[in-house]
């Protein structure tokens, strides 16, 4: 009976993340609750003995030792004493031992519920615990689970499981049990009850910590990310500068045969990833945001409406837009500009004092200008 018992607490252990000298110390006190239960006169006149090295689990009352006949469970008679230790006298103690079976269901189900409680908190202690300083960092988990109708990843980070949900993954990436992940944690939810660890892959800020992971020079505070916006599974845009003149922000990111940008490629499936050298001026910085298309001139509005108009050569119109104005959204988001980008051929050909275009024509030309138009996204 001993031997499942205990090994009944260890299962209880690596369910919970429990070392087994906590969970015999809540098992202990569930069972001194129980025992006050079962009798409630006993006051503190009973031992629990719980050892899982030498696999030892009794339960006793402590009864004092009379001559004559007892008056409740507190007393045990010198003849039925001595079947228990021969060496008992009236006036001592015995321990009496308990059978567990007897403490009848009630008393059984409250160590239970008891248990439960504590192993609940302890859980909440522990997660919180282990993850509060992984808030807003990267982690390496394994994949142990792959939902098939739902998309959800179960992944393991030190023997904890989390779930990455379908919209938190890259669009098209497949994953296989076993697979290595890297993902960014973005929170910790309800930690006044049972804690939700929220992870993600398509947050742009997990972008950010594989470039730290992967260049010294960012890791070192040499080079600063000012800036990074992403379309995830598709195309990021980051922002660097430089705080030592001899580093090349740039360059320090690629690394040497794009070594390290490439690692960083390829942890996201392939996603385009462009390195941007930052700059104060919001000109330069909103020319370069828009790479790879070329840009001829910025325009930037005067006070404090954060808006631009850019002006491209015609044949650079679509590859400054992208394919559904993916570029020019993710330049806007990375400087914070509104972006309207106007071919140079177009501006050629608008003489001075033009005519008013006729109401079918203004109407194309509104519907391409506002494809053209490209505003900062709301920050994630």
């Amino acid at each position: 009976m001993n031997k499942g018992f205990f090994e009944a607490l260890s299962l209880l252990g690596s369910e919970n993340s429990v070392d087994t000298d906590t969970i015999v110390e809540k098992v202990k006190s569930a069972l001194i609750k129980a025992i006050k239960k079962a009798y409630p006169d006993c006051e503190d006149n009973f031992r629990v003995e719980i050892d899982p090295e030498t696999q030892k689990f009794d339960m006793f009352l402590i009864k004092t030792v009379v001559d004559d006949e007892p008056i409740d469970y507190n007393e045990i008679n010198i003849d039925e004493a001595r079947t228990i230790d021969p060496g008992a006298y009236v006036g001592g103690t015995v321990d009496y031992p308990l059978d567990a079976a007897k403490f009848g269901r009630a008393a059984a189900q409250s160590a239970k519920q008891s248990i439960k409680g504590d192993l609940r908190e302890i859980n909440r202690e522990n997660i919180l615990n282990q993850f509060q300083d992984k808030e807003n960092e990267c982690i390496t988990a394994t994949v142990s689970q792959v939902e098939p109708g739902s998309g959800t990843v179960t992944v393991i980070y030190d023997k904890t499981e989390l779930y990455l949900f379908r919209n938190e993954q890259i669009p098209g990436e497949r994953f296989k049990e076993g697979d290595k992940i890297k993902v960014y944690v973005t929170g910790i939810a309800n930690k006044a009850k049972k804690p939700i660890i929220k992870i993600s892959r398509a947050h742009r800020d997990l972008v950010k910590r594989l470039f730290e992971l992967e260049v010294p020079e960012i890791y070192d505070g040499v080079v600063e990310i000012k800036a990074i916006s992403r379309e995830a599974g598709s195309r990021t845009k980051i922002a660097v500068c430089s705080g030592d003149e001899n580093v090349d922000a740039v360059g320090a990111c690629i690394g040497p045969k794009r070594t390290r940008i490439q690692a960083v490629v390829d942890e996201l499936n392939g996603e385009k990833i462009d390195i941007i050298k930052y700059s104060e001026d919001p000109a330069e910085f909103i020319a370069r945001a828009l790479a790879p298309a070329k840009v001829l001139s910025v325009n930037v509005a005067e006070g404090e409406l954060k808006e631009c108009s850019v002006t491209v050569p015609g044949d650079q119109l679509s590859l400054a837009i992208g394919n559904r104005g993916q570029n020019a959204k993710l330049a806007a988001k990375l400087t914070g500009y509104k972006i309207d980008i106007k071919p140079e051929t177009d501006i050629k050909a608008q003489p001075e004092n033009a005519p008013e275009i006729p109401d079918e024509t203004a109407l194309e030309a509104a519907l391409e200008q506002a494809e053209n138009m490209a505003e900062p996204l709301p920050e994630e």
